[in-house]
């Protein structure tokens, strides 16, 4: 397969045809007014720039269907229309390009209600969208989720859209979310806060006004990965109706337990990027592995080269930045080299398993682009030593493709009743010592086998062409006698000569002064008569 088809097979098993059919529609509310800008302008424009990059070139389902931004100084000014993200980066480009040329300096103070303007403003460009957009391009949530991005102090900032929004029709917003690039400025001692600069001429009310849409304040430094992380959320499934999975434990009691969890990516799949086979998202083979050569056909490609980069201590990897197939690396045994050389090259190759195993350590790789390959995109990898004499090759994620992850870590002892009863349903699961997987059965060859069955073609042309299969093994055809059919029969069954030299005899092997630990053997080995039948049929 060609890698674009198998690219796009790959991106169908990551997304599913019903993901991301929930995902709204995104507003962004600028804040260009200064002294600030001057400050976030390069930040925000670089980091906005690459997430469109990112979002429009991605295959499968939409994941931000639709995207209006705006600019709000003294005045409001829409920079982009909702236009759709997929495929529009010439369109979506050009809005950074007018964003980043907005003027920096200057002292004209934003109006109290402009942020407000821009919101209902927006609201009301989705209403005109969708009633002049034929029947089933719009997205299917029909509520709009609007960011502002300001470098003003937050609190005050929400307060003054509270105020502002609360006699406001918000039935097409969903949420609405104000993130407060926070920026350090040296202001002389004379001039007021911050603080006091934004909420002048805003009252602090008792308590806190609800609105009908949800409303959120973040707090992120000024950098292009916090400002990434900030956008990258939106590629997050915003379908939120009903939880994605339950996980079911053995009963203890007959009382069924069952946890409704939610699935959160960790990373963009690179299978989902057209036309970057050397981001490593492929392993499946060492054809994928290896790049394409442009040297004739009679000439082997030349190896791959990885590149050491860092020492990795193997309990400060998570296992959630790997993906892919993992690829086995062991010592060659390629016949064209000597034999000393190889077996100078086994005992290193044995030296370095044994040392990252002994120090507990993995290896981060580069795989930089060939000369001439028309990409300049590095891959990354991560070795890890395995128990016999090979290296085990997994693809580690880059900040690129990385989505934003805040998981809560818990200091506290979960409650003595919830404890007690999830211990006593784990007390019902059998332990194996060692994973067997070949006693794991998928029902995958009745599979095939109906899915092959299937796909026969099944009536009277089958039938006649079996007929017609045995007609001519038993007839010989017209104008030929049985002797001349048995000559051609056996000229048929002689093998032709060969026409090069027989290959070299095989090597011995080769033989370590210290021989290597032997693998574990995925036998399961079980003590209870009960079990003897099942072990030998996994066997």
């Amino acid at each position: 397969m060609s890698g674009r088809n198998r690219s796009c097979a790959s991106a169908s098993q990551v997304c599913r045809a019903s993901s991301f059919a929930r995902q709204p529609p995104r507003v962004l509310i600028v804040d260009v007014s200064p002294p600030w800008w001057s400050e976030t302008n390069s930040v925000l424009c670089e980091a906005l720039d690459n997430f469109l990059s990112l979002a429009s070139s991605l295959d499968g389902p939409s994941r931000v269907p639709l995207l209006s931004l705006y600019a709000v100084n003294a005045q409001q000014e829409c920079l982009l229309p909702f236009v759709q993200v997929k495929g529009n980066l010439v369109r979506l480009h050009s809005c950074v390009v007018e964003l980043r040329s907005l003027p920096v300096e200057g002292c004209v103070r934003p109006r109290p209600d402009v942020l407000r303007q821009a919101v209902l403003d927006s609201l009301l460009q989705y209403k005109h969208y969708t009633r002049h957009t034929a029947p089933g391009t719009a997205p299917s949530s029909g509520a709009v989720e609007v960011t502002v991005l300001s470098s003003q102090p937050g609190r005050a900032v929400l307060r003054q859209l509270e105020q502002g929004l609360k006699d406001s029709d918000l039935v097409g917003l969903r949420r609405l979310v104000v993130v407060h690039i926070a920026v350090e400025q040296n202001l002389p001692e004379q001039e007021l806060s911050l603080e006091q600069c934004s909420s002048e001429g805003v009252a602090e009310p008792e308590e806190d006004l609800m609105l009908g849409a949800e409303m959120d304040l973040q707090q992120v430094e000024n950098s292009v990965v916090d400002v990434e992380n900030v956008l990258k959320a939106w590629l997050h499934d915003q379908a939120g109706e009903k939880e994605h999975l339950q996980l079911c434990l053995p009963a203890p009691a007959q009382t069924p337990v069952c946890i409704k969890c939610d699935l959160q990516e960790r990373l963009v799949s690179p299978a989902l990027l057209p036309g970057t086979p050397d981001l490593g998202a492929k392993t499946e083979s060492i054809r994928d592995f290896q790049p394409h050569s442009k040297s004739s056909s009679n000439q082997s490609p030349a190896p791959q080269r990885l590149r050491v980069i860092k020492a990795l201590k193997a309990e400060g990897v998570c296992q959630s930045v790997l993906y892919g197939l993992p690829l086995l690396i062991r010592p060659t045994t390629c016949w064209q080299i000597d034999w000393d050389e190889m077996e100078r090259n086994q005992q290193t190759f044995h030296a370095l398993c044994h040392t990252l195993r002994t120090r507990d350590l993995f290896l981060l790789v580069r795989c930089d682009p060939q000369f001439g390959s028309g990409c300049n995109v590095s891959s990354y990898y991560v070795l890890q030593a395995s128990a016999s004499l090979s290296l085990l090759l997994t693809p580690v994620l880059t900040r690129e493709l990385m989505l934003p992850c805040h998981l809560p870590v818990s200091n506290e002892d979960p409650p003595l009743t919830t404890l007690t009863l999830v211990e006593s349903c784990l007390d019902q699961l059998e332990e194996d010592p060692v994973f067997n997987p070949l006693c794991l059965g998928s029902n995958l060859y009745p599979h095939l086998r109906m899915r092959g069955l299937l796909s026969r073609p099944y009536g009277s042309n089958s039938r006649s062409q079996g007929r017609g299969q045995r007609r001519d093994t038993n007839h010989p055809p017209e104008g030929s006698t049985s002797r001349q059919l048995q000559q051609r029969r056996a000229r048929a069954t002689v093998a032709p000569l060969p026409s090069v030299p027989p290959p070299k005899p095989a090597r011995p092997p080769l033989t370590l002064s210290r021989p290597c630990p032997r693998a574990p053997s995925l036998r399961l080995i079980d003590g209870d008569d009960d079990d003897d039948d099942e072990n030998a049929a996994c066997s």
